[in-house]
């Protein structure tokens, strides 16, 4: 469950992770002792920071920098450390309404769907369905200018081109076997 790692080392890594997520730069040591309340000095913090590097749970960018999550660290995060978030009665009978026109029109419902996952999420969000043709759902482009990795143009570009290719999306959604509804996927398994 804990990948061989220590409390310290688990606690540790989900706050580099947390502040990565809310910021989009290296992690310091300096940084997480001033933020948050670690109970241990900013050289254990140091120390613990070159393990997860060892077993690659952390990478540095370039030497003077602090660490970034990687996508074995950011795939244990959403496995082990993520919180489930229960919608309430409300947002649930409120997201079903949002569908429930659209339940005899697959294209519609999906679409509908894929509009309703952005709004809640304030993500971009698509879906995907391979049958006679491959057929994709996108929606929430805005909500990437909110995140601050997305604040680099070239980042925006590189994303967005993505979907004016087919290919990149088939390959992206049906290039890999997988036995689960739900697949995250970082990094270079991206392409």
């Amino acid at each position: 469950m804990t990948d061989g790692l220590t409390s310290r080392q688990t606690q540790i890594l989900k706050t580099i992770i947390d502040e990565y997520i809310a910021t989009a730069e290296p992690v310091g040591s300096e940084a997480l002792d001033k933020k948050y309340n670690l109970g241990v000095s900013p050289a254990t913090i140091r120390n613990e920071m070159v393990s997860l590097t060892k077993l690659n749970f952390l990478k540095q960018p370039h030497a003077s920098a602090g660490r970034i999550p990687t996508p074995v660290a950011m795939k244990f995060y959403i496995n082990q450390l993520m919180e489930e978030k229960q919608m309430s009665i409300v947002d649930e009978v409120k997201a079903k309404e949002e569908v429930w026109d659209s339940r005899d029109d697959l294209d519609e419902l999906m679409d509908e769907a894929t509009h309703a996952l952005a709004s809640r999420t304030k993500s971009l969000s698509v879906a995907a369905i391979k049958d006679k043709k491959d057929r994709f759902w996108y929606a929430g482009h805005s909500y990437v200018f909110q995140n601050p990795e997305f604040s680099d143009v070239l980042t925006c570009q590189n994303l967005f081109s993505v979907f004016e290719e087919l290919d990149d999306l088939d390959r992206l959604f049906f290039g890999y076997e997988s036995t689960s509804p739900l697949e995250v996927l970082f990094g270079e398994e991206l392409g």
